[in-house]
């Protein structure tokens, strides 16, 4: 079983940047491909970026393509979201999730969530 807590959520002004850090413990971090979602109250999960088991192979959403970048860590179980230019509309719940190999992109363990606002 993955435990996933994720970390760096705050409240910033449209422009400024931040970076979401999610650890992973409890299984082989580097068996996962790992992603990051965003969802609001009433409105359908985003898959905002993933990144594969090496990080050699990375996938973004066009809402955030261009500004937010997706890493990992495997020596330290840990995958970071950073988000450069926050608008608005950025402004939601932001979840990491891991998906086991050979699941077809089934994300079986979710994070808690962190809060990002973004204040115009």
């Amino acid at each position: 079983q993955v435990q996933l807590v994720e970390s760096g959520g705050g409240l910033v002004q449209a422009g400024v940047s931040l970076r979401l850090s999610c650890v992973a413990s409890g299984g082989t971090f580097s068996w996962y491909a790992m992603g990051w979602f965003r969802q609001s109250p009433g409105k359908e999960r985003e898959k905002v970026a993933v990144i594969s088991m090496s990080g050699s192979n990375t996938y973004y959403a066009d809402s955030v393509k261009g500004r937010f970048t997706i890493s990992r860590d495997n020596a330290k179980n840990t995958v970071h979201l950073r988000m450069n230019s926050l608008k608005p509309e950025d402004t939601t719940v932001y979840y990491c999730a891991a998906s086991p190999p050979r699941s077809s992109g089934r994300y079986d363990y979710w994070g808690q969530g962190t809060q990002v606002t973004v204040s115009s």
